[in-house]
This record gives C-alpha cells, sequence and structure tokens, in this order.
C-alpha cells in the first residue's frame, strides 16, 4: 500500500495526509468544492501529495479515508471504492447533520452507516475519537514509551489489519473494539471520545481546548468498557 486517497480534506483529513506523507505515502486529497481550493494544502505537503476529485481519490487509494460532515454520507462515491479498505472518521452531531432515525434509536450505527451506502467496500472505523490536532501532536515512533493507541472497529479481520500496520507507521498504536456494531463505544460523548486524550492536569490551563497527553492501549481499553449507550444516559 502507498497511496492514501482522502475524501475530505478538512482538519482530520489534512492531518491524516500529514501524517501519512511525512510516514512516506502518497496521498490524493479531495473535497466537495473542487481540486483547486485544495492546491496551497497540496503545495505545502510536497511533491508525495495532489488534489483531485473525490471519484479520482477514491479510484487512487490502496487505502481510502472518508471524512465529510456525516450529512453528506450519501455523496461518498461508491463504485470508486468497491474493494477498497476505507477508513470511516465520521461522528453524529444532530446539530450539524440533522437528526437521522436508526441513529437516534440506536439500531444502527455511524459507520454501519457508510457500509450500508459503501456495501462493496471494507469499512473501518477509525480516528473519529481524537481531537485533530492531538493526532498529530501525539504521533510517536514504533517502542516509543509514550506511545498513544487509537480505536478501530469493523467487520473484515484483513481490513482491520491493514488499517492497524497504516496507524503503526503514522505513529500510534490499535486497539480492536470488534465489530462495526460495536463503534458506538467510541462515538461522541462516551469515556473514550475525544477527551480522553486531554490533559486534565491541573496546570493544563483552561484556556481552549487542553493540550493532548499520551493514553496507552490499557487506558483506551478501560474508557472503551465504561461505555453506555445514550438511551442509558438520557441523552443523544
Amino acid at each position: 500500500m502507498t497511496t492514501v486517497g482522502l475524501i475530505g480534506s478538512g482538519s482530520i483529513g489534512s492531518t491524516v495526509a500529514r501524517l501519512a506523507v511525512t510516514a512516506g505515502y502518497d496521498v490524493v486529497l479531495s473535497n466537495s468544492r473542487g481540486p483547486e481550493t485544495l492546491k496551497e494544502l497540496a503545495d505545502e505537503l510536497g511533491p508525495h501529495a495532489r488534489a483531485a476529485t473525490p471519484g479520482e481519490a477514491g479510484e487512487a487509494g490502496d487505502l481510502v479515508v472518508v471524512t465529510i460532515p456525516l450529512r453528506a454520507y450519501r455523496s461518498v462515491p461508491v463504485e470508486p471504492l468497491a474493494g477498497k479498505i476505507v477508513i470511516d472518521t465520521n461522528n453524529y452531531y444532530p446539530q450539524r447533520d440533522g437528526q437521522i432515525p436508526k441513529l437516534d434509536d440506536e439500531s444502527t450505527t455511524v459507520s454501519e452507516l457508510l457500509q450500508s451506502h459503501l456495501p462493496t467496500s471494507k469499512i473501518v472505523k477509525g480516528f473519529n475519537n481524537i481531537y485533530f490536532k492531538h493526532l498529530l501532536s501525539l504521533a510517536r515512533p514504533a517502542g516509543a514509551p509514550d506511545r498513544s493507541a487509537l480505536l478501530i472497529a469493523g467487520d473484515d479481520a484483513e481490513a482491520k489489519a491493514t488499517v492497524t500496520a497504516f496507524l503503526d507507521a503514522i505513529g500510534y498504536n490499535t486497539v480492536d473494539a470488534g465489530p462495526l456494531s460495536e463503534g458506538w463505544r467510541f462515538q461522541r460523548d462516551t469515556a473514550a471520545y475525544a477527551t480522553l486524550y486531554f490533559d486534565r492536569s491541573p496546570d493544563a490551563g483552561q484556556a481552549g481546548v487542553p493540550a493532548g497527553v499520551p493514553v496507552g492501549a490499557a487506558a483506551v481499553r478501560t474508557a472503551l468498557a465504561a461505555a453506555r449507550r445514550y438511551a442509558d444516559t438520557g441523552g443523544n
């Protein structure tokens, strides 16, 4: 695997692209506004990055990252992603995405929703539970004592192994949460969501988002086990 296609190049997408280029991958960037709007980012990332349409990014990617507002998930091109491993970074924010009944009643999960739209792709949930600045700052070489772990979920063992290898290459260990149906365990407002990586020390300061702190696999698993469904916590 040498090329990562990105459908969506916002905060998370551009951060994944930066980490991938640093790790030696080629990246193909795309968004809904056209390749010309990504020229500055592509130029900044250097010769291993180029801008394209979402369909072209999907076709070019050995691995594809879908990182768009969830409300737009039906815009993801289906045919270019056939047979591809797709990392889904999406989260459900009703105030942004509108109400999605199947997510409101918890009869499905965010990544299962994308899987239903991309039936011939292999979806792996990932990158959804970490703030983009922390994703960049917490990356560490393999074997580093302060290396953090990120969560994944997916129904295909081979796809998860591929994503695990990619995460390792860009600076992270991996904790497997199980099938896509278990992806709710690290969705918005759960114990394993973004605040897991926030610096909570007394001297961390209160301005803006706290700095990121490394979180190893054991702590990630503990947070994952503490997950409660929205219906059990009175929220959504």
